[in-house]
């Protein structure tokens, strides 16, 4: 399996064997295994939109509506509604490996352990008796690096119970996700979108594809439960842009 980064600027030497890995990891529906585990206690929370399949009942995340002195675009300069200038977007940093992940929202402070391929092309996640920590995949960027930085994580797990990103549906639009560098700086990252997506239909290019901005991608268990092969049907997957 090559090693060239993923996503940004690293993106075209990667994609070629990377379609393939995604493809595999999403036909086997191994991607965040709960193999062999009974279901958790209590039913993760589930994304308000899921693509290929039934809406879970949550409402869609709405824009509220502007106030009238908010901007509008294309309203005359200097009169209420002038549009504002964009932020400028963070500066690419160098590479370095995440260390540590932060979500207030859903009260997720957990270590982050470096993960690459199984021998069968699938991604690795991190052991089941750590279903606390997070795993960064190696192959593509490194969280603050152009292109998308992806960290798995189990939903739960029979030794542990509810695991690292349980709570990751419940997540919504502009909640806040802060990772921690090696190189000590923390990188923090904005949502953008929080989907279930059916694991036959795994969206290897929202998660794997490149990215002209620092993107992160968080994927973990989600939908029904499959007695049957005793895994989780869907992916939940968190999208993230970094923010200042």
């Amino acid at each position: 399996m090559p090693t060239r980064r993923a996503g940004g600027r690293h993106g075209k030497p990667w994609r070629a064997a990377g379609v393939t890995l995604v493809v595999l990891l999403a036909l086997s529906g191994t991607a965040l295994l709960t193999a062999g585990l009974n279901p958790a206690p209590a039913q993760p929370p589930q994304p308000a939109q899921t693509e290929a399949g039934e809406a879970t009942p949550q409402p869609e995340w709405t824009p509220e509506p502007l106030p009238s002195s908010s901007p509008v675009p294309g309203a005359p300069s200097g009169q209420p509604g002038t549009p504002t200038a964009e932020p400028p977007q963070p500066a690419e940093l160098p590479r370095s490996e995440p260390v540590r992940i932060t979500i207030p929202k859903i009260k997720v402070n957990a270590k982050i352990m470096s993960v690459g391929v199984n021998d069968d092309g699938t991604v690795q996640v991190p052991p089941l008796k750590q279903a606390k920590l997070a795993g960064w995949y190696n192959a593509g960027a490194s969280p603050g690096e152009f292109g998308n930085a992806v960290l798995v994580g189990h939903v739960d797990s029979a030794v542990t119970g509810p695991a690292v990103f349980f709570r990751l549906g419940a997540l919504k639009r502009g909640d806040r996700v802060e990772v921690t560098r090696k190189d000590g700086k923390v990188v923090r990252f904005a949502v953008d979108a929080v989907k279930s997506y059916p694991k036959t239909s795994f969206p290897s290019e929202l998660v794997y594809g490149a990215a002209d901005t620092a993107q992160l991608q968080l994927v973990t268990c989600g939908g029904t439960f499959d007695r049957k092969k005793r895994s989780y049907r869907n992916n939940v997957i968190v999208s993230a842009t970094r923010i200042p």
